[in-house]
């Protein structure tokens, strides 16, 4: 198999490093900056077990491969709100032999979020969902850094639209060659759910910045239970702490140190956009068609986009401040 990294910034490059280091071909897409720099200087990727620059092809989308191979598999890591562009222009892509990607080929979606799979079931015939524990940083054009040891990472992957087959082992299994564990689950989108509350807290990172703080914890804690209410009104099971701490535990321990999280990363790199439509604002949209009031999730979601629309510096607002926000939504109720 071929792979096909949609997106490669931090999630996408990680793995498509790792990958390439494990023997099956890699191809890197990326736009800008970084993709000028993948292309001169390779891929500094860092990892537990030090720096290594992969040299791989490198493309900015997919008329630059010509036709694509019936072996190839699309990881799609673009952020979420980016999914549609990279959706349309990959989907439309022909493959050798007839038809085209979106009918032949596999798409694994590894975003933060559950709208990605939604997003490409309306697209692609073969949609796999990837639950990501990848912690990783990428600020730097064409440098990757993800510390976590003994493996990089942990990839639960399934049917999107549940279950799992024979391909899912397969790319599985090269996965876990490259170093990562890569569960193979007949409910990938229980765990992606349960991801999504942790997730809830990239706003707070991205606004009041990532160092530890009693009050950025009770604020996220009461952003973990408007959206778990949410859930329950929806009817939406996800994975208990209890099974995410026994599929990490001992498997990817991260070293000491202030890391931001992938909104705060994006802030700090300048792209005028975060994911919080798609994480804060998943719990806003499962609220409002349940009933379920979620104004610290719609402050999250507000400030950040805030944030991210005016170029503010990640980490510039008091969690004092933004929790006094939370405070007056709900007492607006």
């Amino acid at each position: 198999m071929r792979y096909i990294i949609i997106g490669a910034g931090a999630i996408g490059a990680t793995i498509g490093g790792r990958l390439a280091e494990a023997g099956p071909e890699v191809v890197l897409v990326a736009r800008g900056a970084h993709a000028q720099a993948l292309a001169a200087d390779g891929l500094r990727l860092t990892t537990a077990g030090g720096e290594r620059v992969h040299r791989l092809p490198v493309v900015t989308g997919p008329a630059e491969l010509g036709e694509l191979r019936p072996d190839d598999v699309l990881l799609l890591t673009v952020k979420t709100q980016d999914a549609i562009a990279a959706l349309d222009a990959w989907g439309d892509a022909e493959v050798a032999g007839g038809g085209t990607a979106a009918q032949r080929l596999p798409v694994l979606c590894l975003q933060n979020g559950v709208e990605s799979e939604r997003l490409a079931l309306r697209r692609f015939a073969r949609v796999y969902g990837v639950c990501v524990w990848l912690p990783a940083t990428f600020l730097e054009p064409g440098v990757v850094s993800a510390l976590c040891a003994p493996l990089t990472g942990i990839l639960h992957l399934g049917r999107a639209a549940g279950g799992s087959d024979a391909r899912a082992r397969a790319i599985a299994a090269d996965l876990e060659k490259a170093g990562f564990g890569a569960p193979v689950v007949e409910d990938v989108m229980r765990w992606k759910y349960a991801k999504l509350l942790g997730n809830l807290g990239n706003a707070i990172q991205a606004t009041t910045g990532p160092e530890p703080d009693p009050a950025k914890a009770a604020l996220l804690l009461r952003a973990i239970r408007e959206g778990k209410a949410a859930f329950d009104a929806a009817g939406i099971g996800y994975a208990s702490d209890a099974e995410q701490a026994a599929a990490r535990d001992g498997k990817v321990e991260q070293p000491a140190g202030v890391r931001g999280g992938s909104s705060w990363q994006s802030l700090a790199r300048g792209t005028g956009s975060v994911e919080a439509d798609y994480l804060n604002g998943e719990i806003c949209l499962l609220g409002r068609l349940h009933g379920v009031a979620t104004p610290v999730n719609e402050t999250l979601r507000h400030a950040a986009n805030i944030f991210a629309r005016e170029g503010l510096p990640p980490g510039a607002m008091a969690v004092e401040d933004l929790a006094a926000l939370a405070d007056e939504a709900v007492a607006r109720g």
